[in-house]
């Protein structure tokens, strides 16, 4: 075995709890608790949890013995943000946009092959917000740091503008069993990079679809795939076009808008999404688009970026 790619188990063991509590973040656990739901033993919980502590990674109360995640992790989250290129001027765009329409704005990008979501900011008022301006139940349902496996049928987002990046992507095993249909597939591209930005529908299946595949590997059980191809089976058939709407006061039900963001090479850096989840007219899917663009594109500049 090469000795590059071996595991430390007292690394995953670190993992372990760092994880367990990161999924509790309101919380506070007891020695004990930890230990159980880690499944580590309690001397070697104790130690784990002590070093941490000892470094601020986690906090403990001298009065209830309990532990929680402690303000170094903040520090080394904005790093990793920053690392990233998410900065402070990128999450204000967020916030404007998510101001403007009130609705949450997301920052999302392809890390290691996986979706990656590095930011997401809601309208205040909405729910109790943190520091970044994002609510409870943004926080609770869909989390900064939650990736999904980059392969047909997710993903379109990063590739539609790029016949080099869509080859490369659609030529990838899919998730799920597809029936594509390339001729609508041609035509969601055509009108995409024409218009700038795509907008996806909202569907049962594709509700679905990203809360059975968050933090999943690329590789899905025999049975969880048969599932999501009843869910899902086209790779453009959740795409909305306007040359397909009736117009007028017709609406349809609008998942997501999201747009490229570009960097210094002209290649896709980043996708800046509008998180919809209502019914919307065409008139009003407009709007909203034309304001993610004007994002899409201070994003763009913030980067050093030129779009292709």
């Amino acid at each position: 075995m090469d000795s590059s790619n071996r595991p430390s188990p007292p690394t995953e063991r670190v993992v372990t709890i760092l994880d367990f509590l990161a999924a509790h973040p309101h919380d506070s656990f007891g020695l004990s608790e930890v230990a159980r739901r880690t499944d580590l033993s309690k001397p070697t919980c104790l130690g784990i949890l002590t070093t941490l502590v000892d470094a601020d990674y986690l906090l403990r109360d001298a009065q209830d013995k309990t532990y929680r995640l402690g303000p170094r992790l903040i520090a080394l989250g904005h790093t990793a943000q920053e690392s990233m290129r998410v900065n402070p001027a990128a999450r204000e765009e967020l916030r404007r946009l998510s101001v403007a329409f009130d609705t949450t704005a997301a920052l999302t990008a392809v890390i290691d092959d996986r979706i990656t979501l590095l930011e997401l900011v809601g309208p205040r008022g909405h729910d109790v917000g943190d520091s970044a301006g994002r609510s409870a139940a943004t926080r609770g349902s869909v989390r900064v740091g939650q990736s999904y496996p980059f392969a047909p049928p997710v993903g379109l987002m990063f590739v539609l503008w790029d016949d080099d990046a869509l080859r490369a992507w659609l030529a990838k095993e899919p998730t799920i069993p597809l029936r594509t249909d390339s001729e609508r597939l041609e035509r969601v591209i055509h009108d995409c990079r024409e218009s700038g930005y795509l907008v996806e529908r909202m569907t049962p299946g594709g509700r679905r679809l990203y809360a059975l595949m968050a933090g999943m590997s690329s590789t899905l059980p025999d049975e969880l795939r048969a599932l999501l191809g009843e869910l899902i089976s086209d790779i453009g058939e959740r795409v909305y076009l306007r040359s397909e709407a009736a117009g007028g006061r017709q609406r349809s039900d609008i998942s997501v808008i999201s747009a490229p963001v570009y960097d210094h090479h002209g290649h896709q850096a980043m996708v800046v999404s509008l998180q919809i989840g209502r019914a919307l007219t065409d008139a009003e899917i407009g709007k909203r688009a034309r304001g993610l663009l004007v994002a899409a594109r201070a994003l763009t500049t913030r980067l050093g970026g030129t779009p292709p």
